[in-house]
């Protein structure tokens, strides 16, 4: 098993060092690829679930080098299952997952003889195969990605999201960064940004750092300056998890800046310790799985897309003169929404009828409601 273990680590380490060291980040790949056809998400499962972490990294990394667009993937045994009663196709080559989990082991302590249980950590591989190497599926295996949604219901429902973080988000400088401090998030104005999508996917970022506070998943590094392991290794989740959001959200990672400077941290900690992708990509997972539990629970995802529909039929815009504007969506309790300031009555009182704790966001000390 602890062969298995190394040979699996340093297999997805090295993939990822060859991608960095030829300067390219390969959890961007799936949205550059030339073959991509449809909105990028993460790979499902047979029955439809999503991989997780690392899994979804290694799954991207081979539909994009080997040019698979379906999303679903099988084992050889669930292809041949006599439910599908399909088969890959000879001479296929399958792709690698991992597997984790921890076993219990009840030891005895010697010194006072009393039994106590140990959790053991395990990982092992097992292969899947795209559904484009399968003959005989059922055609909805065969599908690719669903059409995007219209431009101004993917902001409307971009802006339901965001909304509903409830972070303290704020304009009016020349970059963006998350001060643990202050525990806030600091954005550029949103006409700074060439498209609407930039907007959001650099805000993604910012907000996986966010949740690192103490008092969200309380993620330390043990970061002392910038560009030490400690910072490469919270960038390295930052952006893992910003695609893993985008991927959810429909939206495209926006490149940073930074980027180059970065590579020769990252490779230098992946170098250094061929698990460190596996830790940040579950650290990055918990970080999106964190943002996406701050949604309501309430509606199903079709009320959901029917009232950003509707939202953005309505012609909600942003006023280019104040950069962000907050929403007010209390759809988890049926209020219709509304833009305005928080020094408009109508909106408090709006609020109030709601029943729901207006949350603020502001620029330049100027306050918004929803």
């Amino acid at each position: 098993m602890g062969e298995e273990r190394k040979d699996i680590y340093e297999c997805v380490t090295a993939s990822i060092v060859a991608e960095l060291e030829k300067g390219v980040c390969p959890w961007l790949k799936p949205w550059n690829a030339e073959h991509a056809a449809g909105r990028i998400t993460r790979r499902l499962r047979a029955n439809g679930i999503p991989y997780r972490g690392i899994n979804v990294l290694m799954l991207w990394a081979t539909a994009t080098e080997r040019g698979y667009t379906a999303p679903l993937w099988l084992t050889y045994k669930q292809a041949q299952a006599q439910e599908l009663g399909a088969q890959v196709r000879k001479g296929e080559k399958g792709s690698l997952v991992v597997y984790a989990n921890t076993i219990t082991r009840t030891e005895q302590d010697e010194a006072t003889g009393e039994d106590w249980e140990r959790e053991i950590p395990f990982m092992k591989g097992y292969t899947v195969f795209n559904a484009e190497q399968v003959d005989g599926l059922p055609a909805h295996f065969y599908a690719v990605q669903e059409p995007a949604l219209d431009a101004a219901t993917r902001i409307a429902r971009l802006e339901i999201f965001f909304a509903f973080v409830g972070a303290d988000i704020r304009e009016g400088s020349n970059q963006a960064f998350y001060s643990m401090a202050e525990d806030r998030i600091q954005m550029p104005p949103f006409v700074a940004f060439r498209e609407p999508e930039a907007y959001y996917a650099t805000l993604a970022h910012e907000l996986c750092h966010w949740t690192k506070h103490p008092k969200r998943l309380d993620r330390d590094f043990g970061r002392k300056r910038w560009g030490d392991e400690g910072y490469a290794m919270e960038e390295l989740v930052a952006e893992l998890g910003a695609a893993f959001v985008c991927a959810d959200l429909a939206l495209t990672p926006e490149p940073r800046e930074e980027h180059a400077a970065y590579i020769a941290s990252w490779l230098k900690v992946l170098k250094d310790d061929k698990r460190a992708i596996f830790a940040a990509a579950v650290h990055a997972q918990r970080a999106a799985d964190y943002l996406t539990g701050l949604q309501p629970k309430e509606k199903e995802d079709s009320q959901q897309e029917e009232e950003a529909a509707a939202l953005a039929a309505a012609g909600k815009k942003r006023d280019a003169g104040v950069g962000l504007t907050c929403i007010a969506i209390s759809f988890a309790l049926g209020c219709a929404p509304s833009l305005a300031r928080r020094n408009d009555p109508s909106t408090k009182n709006a609020a109030s009828a709601c029943g729901r704790t207006p949350v603020a966001c502001s620029k330049d000390g100027v306050g918004y409601a929803f």
